[in-house]
């Protein structure tokens, strides 16, 4: 058993969810603060604080974190935001209704739990929940660092749709090319959503899209990742009749792919790496993501045309830069 068996079964909870709070979300990024080994159970009454601190936070943001139209355990997140509880009573109150559903529900993906269980419930024997082996393993893989962005961005995606009265499959993101970030546009003005990075990494699985080494989205990290464009961007630039600046031609490369010695800049990549974009946009379809109807409607809502539509464009921009085809070596194992 490998460490990434446990960061894809921690992906699959948080990327391919079908949500109807962001409870799921909260209860994730509360956990990885308990990232230290000691006591494996963790009580309700200590767990409460930082769960209810990351829907108060979002709360900010976005005031709509649930499809549900009333909800006392937010209306207490709520009060505590407009200083009329302290974090004690916020606590009781969370304990008492925050953990009612979302630790049941927490390993389910698609009706089924996942292969790898986090933590077991232990609410009626100890008043808790306790770490697993699994856990500790997550959380001393490389991918650490990744998952808490990666969590963050899939919750900013999700509330934004809700908090706009749009349904997250309908929800169309644009990208900021400056910016690294995808926004939606309402009315006149344009409203940032999350980083690019962090919306696309889970389905690269933390390694570089050309050469699979490992890539970071933490800011600072030597192994951040650029966001290159599949299709170079000076295509558009040069009469290709596509527009390149979008999701389903951008992906996550290592400094050495992008622009290392040997490194992609404005070539074309190798032929085949189109069936591996094709693999990679069909990973975010399939994750019931808000970015797929942003998919459907650049590329098509069949699979089979969104296929056509890479090999149409790839034919396309060979008539418009150096035939050459660029490829990296291998640096790791081959997640797409």
């Amino acid at each position: 058993m490998s460490d990434g068996d446990q960061v894809q079964d921690w992906r699959r909870i948080v990327l391919y969810g079908r949500n109807v709070a962001s409870y799921k979300f909260a209860l994730a990024r509360a956990l990885l603060q308990f990232g230290e080994r000691g006591n494996d159970l963790i009580l309700l009454s200590d767990l409460a604080v930082p769960f209810a601190n990351e829907i108060t936070r979002h709360l900010k943001l976005a005031d709509t974190q649930a499809t549900s139209k009333s909800s006392r355990f937010l209306e207490a997140c709520r009060a505590f935001n407009r200083q009329e509880i302290s974090e004690d009573q916020l606590r009781s109150k969370t304990v008492q209704l925050g953990f009612n559903n979302v630790i049941d529900a927490f390993h389910v993906v698609d009706h089924s739990d996942v292969r790898h269980r986090f933590f077991d419930d232990e609410r009626t024997e100890s008043r808790g929940i306790r770490l697993t082996e699994h856990f500790y393993r997550l959380v001393n893989s490389t991918q650490y660092g990744n998952l808490i962005e990666e969590t963050e961005s899939r919750w900013r995606l999700v509330e934004t749709a809700w908090d706009f009265s749009i349904s997250p499959n309908l929800l169309k993101v644009d990208y900021d090319h400056e910016e690294r970030k995808f926004f939606m546009g309402v009315g006149q003005k344009r409203v940032g959503i999350t980083s690019a990075r962090a919306a696309l990494d889970g389905y690269q699985r933390g390694r570089c899209f050309y050469c699979s080494a490992p890539i970071s989205i933490v800011p600072g990290d030597p192994l951040l990742a650029d966001i290159d464009h599949f299709f170079p961007w000076m295509l558009m630039s040069r009469g290709l009749p596509v527009l390149l600046d979008a999701l389903w031609n951008l992906v996550l490369a290592c400094a050495e792919c992008n622009r290392g010695s040997n490194g992609k800049f404005e070539r074309m990549p190798a032929f085949h790496l189109v069936e591996r974009l094709h693999r990679r946009n069909e990973w975010l379809i399939r994750s019931y993501k808000p970015l797929r109807e942003t998919l459907f409607k650049l590329a098509g809502r069949q699979e089979k045309a969104r296929k056509e539509f890479l090999l149409k464009v790839y034919s396309e921009a060979t008539r418009y830069c150096n035939p050459n085809p660029w490829e990296p070596p291998s640096r790791g194992p081959d997640v797409l």
